[in-house]
């Protein structure tokens, strides 16, 4: 993608932004986020097919893209809190996305990212070879744990993101990183 493209990208994504932090994402129209944008009607056509599109280049650009670094570094806990934190800054978005529901519906917009990154992070022949069974492959192991984020996250943010972030965190990474069974057995401790 040209730097020009990657602009108006931006400049729709803002304008997109701006005008959900105040209404509902079903009853913006094309027209409106180019109007605010300052661009038209076509030019929003040759970037993105429509507003969902639009939320999905959100989500990875946004939350997705920004944390590979420190996932690469190993860095799993500062990830997320880059991630949230910039749920957090842009909370008017966030709180009003987060309730998009259907076939476009912002959990699975974020559901199928987190699972293309984590997808992206698995080693599959060492999966398919420590897994006890076939059908357990390593894209359910990546769907399973991005059903388990992405529930965390979004219930975070319709409870008005009230929880401190690193609490969050780290409740999330002891969960992930512990069987049910552990959990259970410390609560009668």
């Amino acid at each position: 993608m040209n730097q020009g493209a990657n602009e108006i990208d931006v400049l729709l994504a803002q304008s997109f932004k701006e005008l959900a932090s105040k209404r509902p994402i079903e009853k913006i129209t094309i027209r409106e986020i180019t109007d605010k944008a300052g661009v038209i009607r076509p030019t929003f056509y040759n970037h993105f097919q429509d507003k969902y599109e639009l939320l999905e280049w959100i989500v990875k650009r946004e939350l997705i893209e920004p944390t590979e670094p420190l996932l690469n570094n190993g860095m799993l806990k500062e990830a997320l809190i880059l991630a949230l934190t910039t749920m957090q800054n842009e909370k008017a978005f966030y709180t009003r996305v987060v309730y998009l529901e259907g076939q476009n519906s912002f959990a699975d917009t974020l559901k199928k990212a987190v699972s293309e990154l984590a997808l992206s992070r698995l080693n599959r022949e060492k999966i398919d070879e420590l897994l006890p069974k076939k059908w357990l492959t390593a894209e359910i192991v990546a769907d399973y744990f991005s059903e388990a984020l992405c529930y965390a996250i979004i219930e975070w943010v319709k409870d008005d993101m009230r929880v401190p972030m690193n609490e969050l965190v780290d409740i999330f990474i002891y969960v992930a990183t512990h069987s049910l069974m552990d959990i259970i057995g410390n609560l009668y401790k």
